[in-house]
């Protein structure tokens, strides 16, 4: 009986619902035209999918044709086109071709997880130090599906990253369509993304590279949340959205290791607009679980990676949801109670942070993110630092500030202004929005409560907004980060010109507005803005796609090459991080150290390592490189006799002030710095002196490399 009575009432409902619709529909569409008016839209959704297609294919074919040229890639050898892959792009690439070589697809993992030969004289597992698993899906997919064997593992793989390129820029195009309601601000979004392409990826000669991965997934739930934070959305619709930004976040987590701190922004976003209630709380909760939920999916999936364990975001979550428990009527009393009980749980909430964070990593003893604590500390300016592992990112020009002259080539395609115009524009409105909303409290009346919605800002423009000014400030504070903020850029600006609120707010203040004056202003200043970005920009992009240069590093090459032919197979080499890289995908040989640097006991081991550009006897050199296991160590001239940074950024005078001695030429130093009683071993050692030759060999020399064979015999202590 009770399911009888349920089943009519649900009846009830939905007829209600319908029927609300209808009205809703015919209050939109006049009599005789609501099928026009609904083929029309279907017409456009239609139009702006298929543009929006459009230049996402041809911005994977550009930057593809753009990789092919500038190396000349389908022509050079086999060991050229890995060589290509610099830094760490070759250890991350080098687990893709493991993968593949490997008698079966379960060794292939075995051996992933049980790996002896990326860190020497220890077995760690890659799954769990690294996100490889993008590398271990594509290989089992190249293994598994015999049609792709027509096509060569390297362009399976390269021709995979240029496609999520599609992917990328579809999101971007979608997300700027929601914002504005028409999808010209997507193809505007789309060509500023487009023709700023130095400013908004680097996919094209850094292809295995992590966020090359992780950005187009990020870029969907980007326009998964802007669509979710939208008012009367059904249930049905609501959820499927919220399913698409969980896979997107936890895909852009798995393939990220700073996945975290990205979340934690975004985090950061959701919380400071909820506590001025310019998004729903409850949308925001189910968030700050979904990512929580992400990221110990792929804890789980990394083995428990301590990283992941300590991280700020899973603290910060935690903290929000005890103190709103504790804190009770968060939202309600006049602006004076409201801003106080805001500042109070503002400050509960980042204590109870760093509390939480600091008790899980002594319960834990957690150490692997330490030095990008150091490096934020340094950066921020609290004290100079001699840690090595922070200066040596303070030094790279990638961890410094956004260079001037990318503001200047934003001028120069119209994207800066526009975008300016909007941030200001809309600031101003999300700051009254949110005045208006700490005035009013929750048990308002109705009349009040309408006055408040005429002040009020959507959801998700709100979100949108926030998300580029915090990002935007990660950005100007450090230039590798840009490609976060790039391209929420073209979307904000090319969602301003389109806008309705934004032109209604501009010609309001004018006492010039109508709703006509509005859709004649956006779309005549919006287009000739789409006009002359094709007519400016075709021709460089035409020259760019036609321009063909050729991969070129002979040193290089014949150093990999002699490597493979005159080295045994369990060889271990000792070198610089990016270089022996190159060495693990070249040779396969056992390394040392390497780029990835998330690991505390591996930053340790670098760092003595790199002992051979310091000023430090022989026997202590071969007393270190041996302790590694150490058969052969490479010497580049380019570090020895470093010219690249300024005094004081070299690497060289990086570890002779870490190791308390003077740096060398013109200067001041710290009074505490003391001559070192040795010379330089990366230079001294090129003299052959007998002192020198008793422990190390030279076996191999070009112009750039010089290779020693380390002698087995006791380092004298």
């Amino acid at each position: 009986m009770t399911t009888v009575r349920q089943r009519k009432r649900a009846s009830a409902s939905e007829q209600r619902q319908n029927n609300h619709q209808h009205e809703k529909n015919a209050k939109h569409y006049p009599k005789g035209i609501t099928t026009g008016a609904a083929l029309w839209k279907v017409l456009s959704h239609i139009t702006g999918g298929t543009v929006s297609l459009s230049l996402g294919l041809f911005t994977a074919y550009y930057v593809c044709t753009l990789h092919e040229n500038d190396l000349w890639f389908s022509s050079i050898k086999e060991i050229e086109r890995e060589i290509s892959f610099r830094t760490e792009c070759g250890l991350y690439y080098s687990y893709y071709k493991q993968m593949l070589h490997a008698p079966s697809i379960k060794q292939g993992i075995t051996e992933l997880i049980y790996d002896n030969k990326t860190e020497s004289m220890r077995t760690i597992n890659i799954l769990e130090r690294m996100n490889v698993y993008q590398e271990v899906f594509l290989a089992v997919l190249y293994r598994v599906l015999p049609f792709w064997n027509n096509l060569e593992p390297v362009y399976f793989y390269i021709y995979t990253l240029f496609g999520l390129q599609t992917m990328y820029v579809s999101s971007l195009f979608l997300t700027s369509w929601l914002l504005s309601g028409t999808w010209f601000s997507g193809l505007l979004a789309a060509l500023w993304y487009i023709v700023n392409r130095i400013d908004t990826t680097r996919v094209e000669f850094t292809i295995p590279l992590r966020e090359n991965w992780a950005l187009p997934f990020f870029s969907i739930q980007i326009a998964g949340i802007t669509y979710l934070l939208r008012s009367e959305l059904t249930a049905l619709r609501e959820k499927m959205t919220m399913f698409l930004v969980f896979i997107s976040t936890f895909i852009f987590s798995l393939t990220w290791q700073f996945n975290q701190f990205v979340l934690l922004i975004q985090a950061l976003v959701l919380f400071v607009l909820d506590c001025v209630d310019l998004i729903p709380t409850a949308k925001v909760t189910r968030l700050y679980l979904m990512q929580v939920i992400c990221l110990l999916m792929v804890c789980v999936l990394q083995f428990f990676n301590s990283m992941i364990l300590g991280s700020l975001l899973l603290s910060f979550v935690l903290a929000v949801i005890i103190v709103r428990c504790l804190q009770k009527n968060l939202k309600s009393g006049g602006l004076i109670k409201r801003v106080w009980s805001l500042v109070v749980h503002v400050f509960s909430v980042l204590c109870l942070t760093v509390l939480i964070n600091k008790s899980i990593k002594k319960l834990f003893r957690l150490q692997s993110d330490e030095h990008i604590f150091k490096f934020i500390q340094a950066k921020l300016g609290f004290g100079k630092t001699r840690d090595f592992d922070a200066s040596l990112y303070l030094c790279e020009e990638a961890f410094r500030r956004l260079p001037l002259d990318t503001f200047d080539r934003f001028a120069d395609t119209l994207l800066l202004y526009p975008y300016i115009f909007v941030l200001f524009t809309l600031i101003i409105a999300a700051t009254v929005a949110a005045f208006n909303n700490l005035s009013w409290s929750s048990s308002s009346k109705t009349s009040d409560k309408k006055e408040k919605r005429a002040y009020s800002m959507k959801p998700e423009i709100a979100y949108n907004l926030m998300h580029s000014i915090l990002f935007g400030c990660l950005a100007l504070s450090t230039m590798r980060m840009k490609y976060l903020w790039t391209s929420h850029m073209c979307v904000m600006a090319s969602f301003g010109l389109f806008s309705m609120e934004v032109w209604g707010t501009l010609l309001k203040t004018l006492r010039l507005y109508t709703p006509q004056r509005t859709n004649v202003a956006r779309y005549s200043v919006s287009i000739l803005v789409i006009v002359y970005l094709i007519f400016k920009f075709w021709p460089r992009l035409s020259e760019e796609l036609s321009e063909l240069r050729e991969f070129y590093d002979p040193d290089t090459v014949q150093l990999m090459s002699w490597i493979k032919s005159n080295t045994p197979n369990n060889a271990v080499f000792a070198g610089s991080m990016q270089l022996l890289a190159g060495v693990k995908l070249c040779t396969g040989r056992v390394l040392t150290n390497h780029p990835h640097y998330e690991d505390k006991t591996l930053r340790e081991r670098t760092k003595k390592v790199y002992q051979v550009y310091a000023k430090r006897a022989p026997e202590d050199v071969h007393s270190i490189l041996r302790s590694f296991g150490t058969d052969y160590v490479i010497l580049e001239d380019s570090i020895c006799y470093e010219r690249r940074h300024s005094r004081g950024c070299r690497l060289r005078d990086l570890l002779d002030v870490s190791n308390g001695h003077v740096m060398d030429g013109l200067g001041d130093n710290d009074p505490d710095l003391k001559p070192s009683s040795s010379p330089r071993f990366c230079e001294e050692i090129k003299k052959d002196l007998p002192s020198y030759l008793k422990y190390f060999t030279r076996v191999f020399k070009n112009k750039t490399f010089h290779v020693y064979r380390l002698s087995r015999k006791a380092a004298v202590k």
